[in-house]
């Protein structure tokens, strides 16, 4: 493959370009995604945002400044889309971007192995292989994971480009990306006469770019009409209470944060309300909540004689809760001092009514340096604990059961971060769920990118499923969220509010909740090929 630095090119005119151009390829990779990204939303540049690092690779670069190009190109790429967890936690957003580029980067090593010791095909095709199972093990929980930059999710602001995701969830995204950038490439360094007569290459990648969109029009118009779907004749009250997280932590404030959350609420609610949604950790104490003694907690006095004067009324909830056991019923348990007993800590969700709690969810997906960390960091506990973070506090719940209502809804429950699982959230859908509730405290990152990218995803989990959304946020976005992935009744950030609709219950299951995520699968299996490949010919390469 020729050298792409061409001695005709600008950059070899221009001594001070020429000296500059890795790094300034680099950089400008790291841009195209950011510009590419929501809510800068110039997405057409994701297309072409990985070519710069494949002139890169052409370059003959030792190993060592190869990473160190790839790097700084996903580096800038992970600064400038997720700078705001800063916000959060300082020492989560340093472990979210300085550890997730090192891991982004680790796909690009392997394509570098493997274009040098094989064609151009097997090469090319091993980088989108090695992405593809990268996202797909970030996907998963393994101490580390943090999927938030999973290159599906760019076209969540346009969502009338991947209507297909039904079928695929975000890896066809990330599929689509990735072979149009290869593709592209392959343009970009084949010369006009061998173009000519190559010409059917230009062909494969205008179609590679179209297709999709094409796809996603053909389905748009042959899908049922929501209207046409079961629908309730009651309807669902989602609510905003606008109450800052800071403030939510202090002593004291639980009161009257929970008179807000019933005043909110009784201003919405009818006498065809049947479900109400109120945010993570709408019910928070600095003690927490014994979940065995809900009614019994002279706090929540106020929250079951609200559901006494609404008998009809379901409340799905946010809580800050624990249990108490006689014995050490799993690796979270921890031994209260002095006893014999142990105890679990949860951010957890409650279905009540009147009657008292019936249902209980419990996190799974906690977020890395913030609410966990993997086994072999446990030992920088003290240090994530002093700026904001946890050593893992928190149990999880292994099981994905959906929670049942009284009054016909099934709901897959999603505790802030959760909902950018496509695969994991898929579970509750092929377990019976008929709507998904996304319950979050999007207030810790200010109003900053952060809280409108994680709206932004949930329209992702609503195409895959064909499921309604209903999303409570503590300080925004609150909304609907429609089974084509429209969003209605936006809440805008810091603000008060109380929405309410007539939410249709649809028991679809689609091929992707059905069968879950195919193309990452097949990816990893090409993947162990790819390296058992690399394996057989360097052992036969020693032989020789």
């Amino acid at each position: 493959m020729p050298d792409i630095s061409v001695r005709h090119s600008y950059f070899y005119k221009n001594k001070y370009l020429k000296k500059y151009q890795p790094l300034l390829l680099s950089v400008l990779s790291g841009l195209l995604l950011f510009l590419a990204w929501p809510v800068t939303n110039i997405t057409v540049t994701v297309f072409i945002a990985f070519i710069p690092l494949m002139m890169i690779e052409q370059m003959q670069f030792s190993r060592l400044k190869f990473f160190g190009l790839i790097y700084l190109a996903m580096f800038t790429w992970n600064v400038t889309t997720t700078w705001w967890i800063w916000n959060s936690t300082m020492i989560g957003a340093l472990l979210a971007i300085v550890v997730n580029s090192v891991l982004m980067s680790i796909p690009w090593m392997g394509f570098r192995y493997m274009n040098k010791r094989f064609n151009k095909l097997v090469g090319y095709t091993s980088l989108i292989i090695f992405w593809l199972s990268f996202e797909y093990i970030h996907l998963h929980d393994w101490g580390l994971s943090w999927p938030w930059l999973t290159l599906g999710n760019i076209f969540a602001s346009r969502t009338n480009w991947i209507q297909w995701y039904e079928f695929t969830g975000t890896s066809g995204g990330s599929l689509w990306i990735l072979l149009v950038n290869v593709l592209l490439f392959n343009i970009t360094i084949t010369t006009p006469e061998k173009l000519k007569a190559q010409w059917w290459k230009l062909i494969v990648a205008v179609a590679a770019l179209i297709l999709p969109f094409v796809i996603s029009i053909f389905i748009s118009s042959s899908k049922p009409q929501i209207s046409n779907l079961k629908s309730q004749t009651s309807n669902i009250v989602v609510v905003q209470p606008n109450i800052d997280p800071y403030e939510k932590l202090e002593t004291g404030t639980f009161e009257m944060q929970l008179q807000k959350l019933i005043r909110l609420s009784e201003s919405a609610i009818d006498s065809n309300t049947t479900l109400l949604v109120w945010p993570e950790t709408a019910l928070y104490s600095p003690n927490g909540f014994d979940e065995a003694g809900l009614k019994q907690n002279f706090f929540l006095n106020p929250l079951f004689d609200f559901l006494r004067r609404h008998p009809k009324v379901n409340l799905f909830t946010g809580i800050e809760s624990y249990r108490v056991f006689n014995q050490k019923v799993s690796i979270y348990a921890k031994a209260i001092d002095g006893t014999t007993n142990f105890y679990e800590v949860y951010n957890g969700s409650i279905l009540l009514d009147s009657s008292g709690a019936y249902a209980f969810y419990h996190k799974s997906m906690l977020v890395p340096g913030v609410e966990t960390l993997p086994k072999f960091l446990l030992f920088l506990g003290p240090i994530f604990e002093k700026f904001g973070g946890t050593a893992g506090g928190y149990a999880r719940q292994e099981e994905r059961t959906p929670l049942k209502t009284r009054n016909g809804y099934i709901i897959a429950p999603a505790i802030c971060y959760e909902s950018i699982y496509g695969e994991y959230m898929s579970k509750f859908f092929a377990n019976g769920a008929n709507m998904l509730a996304v319950i979050t405290n999007d207030g810790w990152w200010g109003n900053t990118p952060g809280h409108k990218q994680h709206e932004l995803y949930a329209k992702l989990r609503a195409i895959e499923s064909r499921k309604w959304v209903l999303r409570s946020a503590n300080t925004g976005i609150s909304c609907f969220i429609d089974p084509n992935g429209n969003a209605m009744q936006e809440q805008p950030w810091w603000t008060e509010a109380a929405i309410k609709m007539n939410v249709p219950v649809d028991d679809r299951k689609t091929f992707y909740v059905k069968h879950g995520d195919v193309i990452s699968k097949i990816a990893l299996l090409f993947a162990a090929a790819l390296l058992l490949l690399a394996l057989y010919v360097k052992i036969i390469k020693k032989k020789k």
